[in-house]
Parts: structure tokens; sequence; C-alpha cells
């Protein structure tokens, strides 16, 4: 069993509504600290389950909590092979091989370190979208969704659910959305891409029905970036305009800070 004197506590804790906050010393110590509340849950649930469905965010801002859950000595504790994973969202026209898309992302830093039970790829090259939406709304629809390990972009979103297009009742659990000026460059801002023209306008995004029914959300947001959009979700109203406050509404949710991203509040 993963012992607890490894996990970094805290150096602030506070509520916003009903989301949990924690300010970590540092990116290091809020990766591991993610890490081990997400695994943590885990242990909790192979108990008696046999299918964990998690989804799981993909980004430069995950790479501490991957790297953390997907090593020595919180991996050894979990029983991977009990565990499928969706991803949130993939650029349309990229295909998993293109080293900008999110899948590939998600081999190099989840996919290829542990010997899950299931991925499934949202196939942003498929000919036919909405039918790739609703292949995918199939599979979420099947069994509840345990845990959505994400972080929040610079202009608020989950997942590609950019203020336009954000909809805190939405009746889909997948959609096609052009993605909003803020959103492209922020890929650019995360050296993802050379400039906002390279990024691709619209994605296939998980929508916020599948926040919303999510029995856990586990959300690390670091960086000087991110403090605006930290301190619209914990400070200004719950609204689409800031689509991660539907966080302080979710009866089980933690966000996880560094002193950058926290740096506003």
């Amino acid at each position: 069993m993963h012992s607890s004197h490894s996990t970094p506590s805290p150096v602030q804790e506070f509520a916003s509504d009903a989301l949990q906050a924690a300010v970590f010393a540092n990116r290091q110590d809020m990766g591991r600290a993610a890490a081990a509340y997400v695994a943590e849950h885990l242990r909790e649930l192979q108990e008696d389950r046999d299918e964990i469905r998690i989804v799981v965010g993909s980004a430069p801002s995950q790479d501490e909590f991957f790297e953390h859950l997907t090593t020595s000595p919180l991996s050894e504790t979990l029983d991977w092979k009990k565990v499928v994973a969706f991803h949130m969202d993939e650029y349309i026209g990229l295909a998993a091989e293109n080293s900008q898309s999110f899948r590939a992302y998600q081999f190099e830093h989840f996919v290829s370190k542990v010997p899950l039970k299931g991925f499934h790829q949202i196939r942003g090259e498929a000919a036919d979208h909405e039918k790739e939406c609703r292949r995918l709304s199939d599979l979420l629809a099947e069994r509840p969704i345990e845990l959505v390990c994400c972080g929040i972009g610079e202009n608020g979103h989950l997942a590609f659910n950019d203020p336009p297009v954000a909809d805190f009742e939405d009746p889909e659990w997948v959609k096609i959305v052009e993605l909003d000026d803020v959103c492209r460059q922020q890929q650019v801002n995360d050296g993802c891409f050379p400039s906002i023209d390279a990024v691709p306008s619209h994605a296939i995004t998980l929508t916020l029905r599948v926040f919303v029914s999510a029995a856990k959300l586990s959300c690390v947001v670091p960086a000087t970036t991110k403090a605006k959009a930290v301190a619209a979700t914990i400070n200004g109203p719950i609204s689409t305009a800031c689509p991660a406050t539907l966080m302080r509404r979710h009866p089980d949710a933690r966000l996880f800070l560094d002193p950058d991203s926290a740096a506003l509040l």
C-alpha cells in the first residue's frame, strides 16, 4: 500500500461552493498529490468492480499528474486491467499518429505506461464526424463514468467546451465544436503548435454532460497562464462564460493548484 507520508500536504486549502481546492508548494507536489488522490479512489473502486470507467485530459498541464500516477510506487497499487479510459477531445482531421493529436499525448503519457482494460479513442480522422460522435455517445451511455481527470483552459473550458459552445444542460454526450481564439492561442502558448493558424479550427469533444454526470472530478491546473481562469472558476459567477465554474455545483470535485495558477486568488 502506498505510504501517505510521501504525499505532499497543501500549503492552502479552501472551498468555493461545493468545490474543494488545494494549493501546493510547487508543480511537482501538485501533480504528485493529485495522482495520490486519484489512485486512492481507484483502489477503493477496484475492490468490488470489474470495470472502472474514467475520462482523462490531454495537455502539458497534466504531465506531472500522469508521471506520478503511472510510475512506482503508486502504479503498482492499482489494478489497471479494470480501468477503461476515454480521452476528452480530439482535433478534427488529425490522425492518432500525428504528434499534435491528443491521442499521441495519451499514448506517450498514459496508455503506453499501464495495462488498461481499454482505451476508447476519439477518431479525429474519421470520415463521418457525426457518426463518430454517435459511436462514442453509445459507449459513454453504457456505464457510468466514475472519475474525470481534467484541467481547465485559459478561457475556463472543460474539454473543448469553450464559452461560446458550453452548455451545462447539454443533451448530448459528444459533439463537434468550433474552437474559440483563446482556446486555439492556448495551444500555441503550450508549445503544441507554431502559430494559431496551424491549430485546427474544429474538434470532437465530450460535453459538459459527461462532467455533470461523472461521480468524481479531479482537476489539475498549474501555471501563470491559468491564473485568470482559476480566479474566475473560484470567484466568478457560475456560468458558461467560465465553463469550469460547473465544478462548484458538482457534489464531488477537487481542484489541485500550484502557486502560479493560484496567484490571483
